[in-house]
């Protein structure tokens, strides 16, 4: 296998030909536009439509009086109940939804409708003591939300080193490049949908579901999604509106969501609060390890951040206690957002071990060697492939760790220079998928499954793991993707796309090829030969051993010491991810997870509005996010890792690892740098700039927990 093939879609994307969710017109396309409502806990008492209707170009409004009715399934998602109750249950939930001949006409319509509520008091803000805080049985994933070990509290007592920190991580938004859009239209009572979407499969039988269609009567297509971190994983109100609008006007409609609507309509990270406690000996092996989360929902549905799931696996401890509180309030309903659990929750317990290593005056790389498990810790279970200790070994090699650290903090005129460094490991989760490879009478070969491709390529990895196991010319393989009518495969999310369909491609190909062996020499017939492959009994046999990906980042900031901004001077990454199939497409992964790190910690700040319940930043503008000029030099390697317990490819996630470490080795960097301990992201110059040498008030040592 090439391990640097081109993206097969690279022509179409840089001359504009890849068409994508709003880029398909069908003949006399209508345009609809939301109406978000204005109170954060209530109900609609009064809608008055007549002026919206009256706008030139407006063709319906939709209300809950009018809206065609949804059905919803047992297992459903209740936030997909658009338009069926006056019932608000947060800010920004639509109230309405205007439908017209153009988008300009449908905005004037729907600032033209007036509606009226009864406003009930509302519950946003989240603390450590709400008196609503409950257990779940479980957290995001399946995951136990409590998981006890030992007997953590006497550990920890005994301990002659002890941690415990609070850190706090805000709400963190999506923000995709591209809106979530949906060009949606009927025909003889069948819906066919171009969705933004990270999984046509759950669309079309959501959908379905919703409308009392079978899944044969809806087609889903998403043949290029301009990203999506998790926001497009799961099916998202604009397209449940769409459909419904274009069933109720008889036409095809376009809804693309505003970017202020993004925050309230297509799930967010939720806030996570974390104490972590650490008992450690002198020498810094860990005794006791307690991480525990406090989280929200919405009162629509419950979703738990599994941010203490991560340190039932990091470091070896014989006593441990995580767990997970939450609390349904008045907001909207969080979801995936990158490294869902993971990111937030290795923030926190990566700044913790910093500062364990500091309490020990140990190194912080030894550290976290030396608490290096032979088996999980929480489980027993052995891991399938665990090179950790090779990352951050070979990071330290690149980054001259040693030099850097053995100098200590240094200075660059008011620059102040510091490094960090932290541990990230991401699940290998794998679901059921099927493909179907097709052997052509020219000679090529067309491989068929419902992948996604998000802009990882997917498209070229899939062609190149078909080749492989055809041995064949990466040249000679066309893959259709995309559609909800193709075969069916899971989700493009959780890093599992490659290791998922992949799996299901590589056993059509392989079959393929046995078939055409055994069919002998001579040309195919018109349609080809074909072999189907279903993956679904092979990934639910489940496996003995545990199966992550993990890495090590290192970080060099510069923070002036006047005004307190922070740059990024260098980041390095060093990961064991199984198999690296594409050198090219892995390292625009690795790099874009580490560059959403920064982000993460330096510049993604969200604050939810107290009086009027809602995210204050919505838009670009105020939710800031890394740009060209905030990304330095970013390295990403890899350690050669050859895993057989995986799948056939030998392959583990690689698209959301990049992002679990770096806000953690930023923080530590601008600690190393300033003798100031942030514990709350993002890292901002207003929590610096008091304890810094150029300001007249001087700190050094714990600084503010934020």
């Amino acid at each position: 296998m090439s391990t640097a093939a081109t993206r097969l879609e690279a022509w179409e994307k840089v001359t504009g030909t890849a068409r994508y969710a709003g880029d398909h017109h069908p003949r006399a396309l209508a345009h609809a536009w939301p109406v978000p409502a204005t109170v954060a806990r209530g109900d609609i008492t009064a809608l008055r439509t007549e002026a919206a209707l009256a706008t030139p170009g407006v063709l319906a409004v939709l209300t809950h009086r009018n809206a065609p009715a949804l059905a919803l399934p047992e297992d459903g998602d209740p936030t997909l109940l658009v338009l069926q109750s006056p019932r608000i249950a947060h800010r920004g939930q639509v109230a309405a939804l205007v439908v017209a001949e153009t988008p300009q006409d449908a905005r004037a319509g729907a600032a033209a409708i007036e509606i009226t509520y009864t406003a009930e008091p509302h519950d946003v803000v989240l603390t450590e003591d709400h008196p609503g805080l409950y257990t779940p049985e479980t957290a995001n994933g399946g995951d136990p939300a409590v998981r006890e070990r030992g007997d953590f509290d006497t550990a920890y007592r005994q301990a002659p080193v002890r941690i415990d920190r609070t850190y706090r991580v805000g709400p963190l938004h999506n923000h995709p490049m591209e809106p979530h859009t949906a060009t949606a239209h009927w025909t003889d009572g069948r819906l066919t949908v171009h969705d933004s979407s990270q999984g046509t499969t759950t669309v079309q039988e959501t959908l379905a579901a919703l409308f009392g269609l079978t899944p044969a009567d809806v087609l889903v297509t998403s043949e290029h999604v301009g990203g999506g971190f998790g926001s497009k994983g799961t099916t998202r109100p604009h397209v449940v509106l769409a459909a419904m609008a274009a069933r109720h006007t008889g036409r095809p409609v376009r809804l693309a969501l505003p970017r202020a609507h993004l925050t309230a309509l297509t799930g967010h990270r939720a806030p996570t609060l974390h104490r972590i406690r650490l008992g450690a000996t002198d020498h810094g092996e860990l005794t006791a390890l307690a991480h525990e989360v406090t989280t929200r929902s919405s009162t629509v549905q419950e979703f738990v951040e599994q941010a203490a799931v991560p340190a039932r696996i990091m470091y070896t401890s014989p006593h441990s206690r995580t767990t997970h509180r939450v609390v349904r309030q008045d907001v909207p309903t969080p979801s995936w957002m990158r490294a869902p659990g993971e990111a937030p929750g290795m923030f926190a317990l990566e700044s913790a071990i910093d500062e364990l290593a500091e309490a020990c005056g140990t190194d912080p790389v030894d550290l976290r060697i030396r608490n290096e498990p032979a088996l999980e810790p929480d489980s027993d279970r052995p891991f399938s492939s665990r090179h950790l200790v090779e990352c951050l070994r070979e990071g330290a090699r690149r980054f001259d760790w040693p030099r850097l650290r053995a100098h200590g903090p240094r200075q660059d005129g008011r620059w102040l220079l510091g490094t960090g460094v932290a541990a990230s490991t991401f699940p290998v989760l794998v679901f059921p998928s099927t493909a179907e490879a097709v052997a052509l009478p020219d000679g090529g070969y067309l491989l068929r499954t419902n992948a996604t491709d998000i802009g990882t390529g997917a498209r070229t990895v899939l062609a190149q793991i078909a080749a492989e196991a055809l041995d064949a010319p990466v040249a000679r393989v066309s893959v259709d993707i995309g559609r909800s009518d193709l075969p069916r495969a899971s989700v493009a999310g959780g890093s599992s796309g490659t290791s998922s369909w992949g799996w299901a491609v590589h056993e059509a190909c392989a079959g393929l090829r046995r078939a055409l062996a055994a069919r002998g020499p001579g040309p195919l017939p018109a349609g080809g030969v074909r072999f189907r492959a279903d993956t679904t009994e092979a990934v639910r046999a489940g496996s003995e051993f545990a199966r992550h990906a993990f890495g090590a980042q290192f970080a060099q900031v510069a923070v002036d010491a006047d005004t307190g901004e922070v740059r990024v001077r260098r980041l390095l990454g060093v990961f064991a991810a199984g198999r690296i199939l594409n050198e090219h497409t892995a390292r625009s992964q690795l790099t874009g997870g580490m560059i959403m790190g920064i982000s993460m910690a330096l510049l993604e700040h969200s604050t939810m509005d107290p009086e009027f319940g809602d995210h204050a930043e919505r838009d670009l503008a105020s939710y800031h996010v890394a740009v060209n000029a905030d990304v330095p030099v970013v390295e990403a390697y890899w350690v050669e890792e050859r895993d057989t317990r995986l799948n056939p490819m030998g392959s583990k996630g690689i698209g959301e690892i990049g992002i679990v470490g770096t806000a953690a080795a930023v923080a530590n960097a601008v600690h190393h740098a300033t003798g100031v301990r942030i514990r709350t992201l993002p890292v901002r110059p207003e929590l610096l700039l008091p304890h810094l040498p150029g300001q007249p008030s001087q700190m050094t040592g714990a600084g503010p927990h934020g």
